[in-house]
């Protein structure tokens, strides 16, 4: 019954991925995220969850598949953000965001099987974290985490074993944050939409790098 949220924020320019401006344009770097969330929410949707919810601030977009309810993101700092985004499960859940779009089914389906483990935590390479599944969801269990630094993952995982929880580990993935980060993750996962955007802007000599 465990639930798979993908919270996300729509791809506006200017909005959206700020770090890959420059190399890129506000509207590339905006195309690019939009072409990762629809990378990561076919996976999610791939994926056999009991639901599927984008947690969206924004307004959906032609990214958004059949089938993946849509729950207005809450306002607050990241923390409140994805607490609340927990406190709206009536049962087990996992969360991921939509920098990842290298994921993949196979990656997200063993997150999903709370038997072993009362948490699943995914570390990011940047030192956050990309997914996040909890048996009981507890909004206090990510309120006052310092989001967005280089510990946000470890102090996030440490919040999870001071309360007690067995925590299953998946594997480090790469965030979409730089145009370094771009490459790399293209580079990952060719066959995807980011990946082919990712190509055809870099495509050129004159191209941004």
């Amino acid at each position: 019954m465990t639930a798979l949220l993908v919270i996300a924020k729509e791809p506006v320019p200017g909005r959206v991925k700020t770090r890959l401006t420059p190399p890129f344009t506000p509207g590339e770097a905006a195309a690019l995220a939009g072409a990762a969330l629809s990378d990561t929410l076919r996976a999610a949707t791939a994926t056999p969850a009991a639901r599927h919810v984008l947690v969206l601030d924004g307004s959906p977009g032609p990214w958004l598949p059949p089938g993946v309810e849509v729950r207005p993101q809450s306002t607050g700092t990241l923390d409140a953000r994805l607490a609340a985004a927990f406190a709206d499960c009536a049962g087990p859940a996992l969360l991921i965001g939509m920098d990842t779009p290298q994921v993949t089914p196979g990656l997200l389906s063993p997150a999903l099987d709370f038997t072993r483990y009362d948490a699943w935590f995914g570390p990011a390479a940047d030192g956050g974290f990309w997914a996040l599944g909890l048996a009981a969801p507890d909004p206090a269990l990510l309120r006052g985490v310092p989001m967005s630094v280089p510990g946000t993952g470890a102090a996030q995982y440490a919040r999870l074993r001071a309360a007690g929880l067995r925590v299953g580990l998946l594997p480090e993935l790469r965030d979409v944050d730089t145009a370094a980060d771009a490459r790399e993750v293209a580079a990952a996962a060719p066959h995807g939409a980011f990946a082919a955007l990712h190509g055809r802007l870099t495509a050129s000599p004159e191209a941004v790098r």
